[in-house]
């Protein structure tokens, strides 16, 4: 038998990372993505020290400060963005609603990525009658609208348990509609991968060792697989954000007690044409320039992480 190679196993950790880290520096464009992401992440993390006012202290909503415009335009100093019809202050229902849909965003990737890599391996690795039942609940998941299978979920469960039981558990239901309505995605992409994988040398080499197929799955194969995943990781996490905020603009998603940028954005859109744009047009623009930072970094990601990009 055939020694095996090292980079056989572990190829992800060595050239390609260096190929990755050493293109982000000579990319401008994928290092402004770069930095415009993390700074919405340091912002989402530090919101509660960032933001002007605390948006839980009962007297941050004041009917007489609605509608302010921005400093810029009035000259008030108070409210940098303006405030909103309830009075609030536009600039940190902002930085607490950029945390909110980041954090949804996250998470929902999240259960895509668990759900997807271990039905992925199960499918590719064990094929046969496993690999058909699998990718055909996948077919069928994937021949819904993925947005359809949400709004109607989501309009059963107020039907159901109430609007005010909703707005209670909202985050966490968002979280598990958006997560498990995408999970074929990844349960694809790693299943291919899979295939090509398990045809190695150093997986006969695993199996002739008695080694079990739930560490060879998870502990070898799965690390030479992670290329596409991390690149539909990122552009997934952009998508749940776009599709959290349709959902609140619907007035499906997060209540007005709990404002995401989708929701300021449905909130807003009844005083886009009287007068209070600002209402509106600030938070659409914080989300497209986290979106367009997101997609960047994913087409990025795409073509560094490209075999041919990497090859000696």
């Amino acid at each position: 038998m055939k020694p095996i190679k090292k980079d056989l196993i572990h190829p992800i950790p060595g050239s390609r990372w260096n190929h990755i880290l050493s293109g982000v520096v000579g990319d401008k464009l994928a290092m402004l993505a770069l930095i415009i992401f993390v700074f919405y992440c340091l912002i989402a993390l530090l919101a509660p020290l960032v933001a002007p006012y605390d948006v839980s202290d009962p007297a941050f909503m004041d009917l007489m400060n609605s509608e302010i415009p921005p400093s810029w335009i009035s000259g008030n100093s108070q409210f940098l963005l303006g405030t909103d019809a309830q009075g609030r202050d536009l600039l940190s229902v902002i930085l607490y609603g950029t945390r909110l849909s980041l954090t949804i965003g996250i998470c929902a990737v999240l259960i895509q990525v668990t759900l997807g890599i271990c039905i992925g391996l199960v499918a590719g690795y064990l094929g046969g009658r496993i690999d058909n039942f699998l990718m055909r609940c996948a077919d069928i998941q994937l021949s819904f609208s993925n947005m359809m299978v949400a709004i109607v979920f989501l309009a059963i469960f107020q039907s159901l348990f109430g609007m005010a039981r909703y707005q209670q558990l909202a985050m966490i239901i968002l979280i598990l509609v958006i997560g498990l309505t995408e999970w074929p995605l990844f349960a694809r992409t790693i299943r291919a991968s899979v295939l090509a994988e398990k045809q190695q040398e150093y997986v006969d080499a695993a199996r002739v060792m008695g080694i079990s197929s739930k560490r060879i799955m998870f502990r070898h194969i799965l690390p030479n697989t992670l290329s596409p995943i991390l690149v539909i990781f990122t552009v997934q996490i952009a998508n749940a954000i776009v599709a959290e905020a349709a959902l609140s603009f619907l007035g499906l998603g997060m209540p007005a007690t709990e404002p995401s940028l989708g929701s300021l954005i449905s909130e807003g859109f009844a005083y886009m044409f009287a007068g209070s744009w600002w209402i509106c047009v600030i938070p659409s623009i914080t989300l497209i320039i986290l979106i367009l930072a997101m997609n960047l970094l994913g087409d990025w990601l795409r073509d560094h992480l490209n075999p041919r990009a990497y090859k000696d």
